[in-house]
């Protein structure tokens, strides 16, 4: 597991849960959300050194030939359809845990601090898709697959890598139950496509949506 290719797609993704893991001590030891605005931030920062660190691994990345509109905009339409489900599967049982260290971008004053908005809105849509995709989709599924999973085509994955890379996928989230039809909906554009690319531009459209709708109603509790 921990060649030169994996390494490259569970490193970024791994920091990604250590500032998780970071965030939540902190919290228990009496950090306030505002004091913890500056973890983000970093997180994101560090990431995309490592993405671009590795960037040469990524011959996943490149551009897909031969698509047609058509399938650019069945991924488009996956995004906000992951989108309207996220924004309505929120009753507590559905939630991984009661509460969640939200992002708060508001300063002292209690005024929105829009650089750092910014930083997360575009953390959220442009790098997050990229290192989960690569961890998740390319790596993972195709890993439990064979462990040479850069030779695994996605067409041939099977339900066991396909369910375990689903519900893994949903656990990491705290609305585990969209996180669930989104982990489902990312594999199967995956395995259709056969690309990366079209569960990562659901995956972006899905995160950029919902980052605008936190910012117009003010739901930082989705952050």
């Amino acid at each position: 597991m921990f060649d030169r290719p994996s390494l490259a797609r569970i490193a970024p993704f791994a920091t990604y849960i250590l500032f998780i893991a970071i965030a939540d001590l902190f919290t228990r030891l009496g950090w306030s959300v505002m004091e913890l605005r500056w973890l983000y931030p970093l997180k994101i920062t560090l990431i995309i050194a490592l993405l671009w660190f590795w960037r040469r691994e990524y011959v996943e990345l490149a551009w897909p030939p031969g698509r047609n509109a058509r399938s650019w905009i069945i991924a488009v339409a996956v995004g906000i359809v992951v989108f309207v489900a996220w924004i309505n599967l929120g009753a507590d049982w559905m939630k991984v845990a009661a509460s969640s260290s939200a992002y708060h971008p508001l300063g002292p004053d209690g005024q929105m601090e829009w650089g750092l908005i910014a930083v997360r809105l575009a953390g959220a849509a442009l790098v997050v898709p990229v290192m989960e995709e690569l961890f998740w989709r390319s790596f993972l599924l195709r890993w439990l697959v064979r462990p040479d999973f850069l030779q695994v085509n996605p067409a041939s994955v099977g339900v066991k890598a396909f369910a375990i890379t689903a519900v893994l996928f949903a656990v990491e989230h705290n609305l585990w139950l969209a996180g669930l039809i989104a982990g489902i909906a990312y594999n199967a554009l995956y395995v259709r496509s056969r690309t990366i690319w079209f569960p990562l531009l659901a995956h972006g459209v899905t995160n950029g949506i919902l980052g605008v709708w936190v910012i117009v109603n003010e739901r930082w509790d989705y952050w």
